[in-house]
Order: C-alpha cells, then sequence, then structure tokens
C-alpha cells in the first residue's frame, strides 16, 4: 500500500466515524491511529522516542 493509498483509508476512516459517532469519536479515532503510527515505527526500528521527548522539552537537533 503507498502512502497515499494509506492517507485516504485513514481519511476514509476518520469521515465514516465523524459522521457516524460525533466529534468526540473522530477525535479518539484520530488518537489511536496515531498511536499505533507510533507504536509501527517504534517496532521497525524507524522512531526513537528519546527525539520526541527532546523536541517537548525545547531541545534542538540538526538531525
Amino acid at each position: 500500500m503507498t502512502p497515499t493509498q494509506t492517507g485516504m483509508a485513514i481519511g476514509a476512516i476518520l469521515a465514516i466515524v465523524g459522521a457516524a459517532f460525533g466529534f468526540g469519536a473522530f477525535l479518539g479515532t484520530a488518537v489511536a491511529i496515531a498511536i499505533g503510527a507510533l507504536v509501527g515505527r517504534y517496532v521497525e526500528g524507524r522512531f526513537d522516542p528519546s527525539s520526541v521527548l527532546a523536541a517537548f522539552s525545547g531541545k534542538r537537533s540538526s538531525s
């Protein structure tokens, strides 16, 4: 599945959930998708949690 197809599928899921169950369910689904994406990247080894924590604490890096 290409990134475009993945984005379209996620958008369709969010649109259906938002239309059927309201804005709260839309936000919950969006958060669940984001968490799932982060977990997937971590399992693949393409996500470093320390870099995210450094960004939120105001530290910047050049990479």
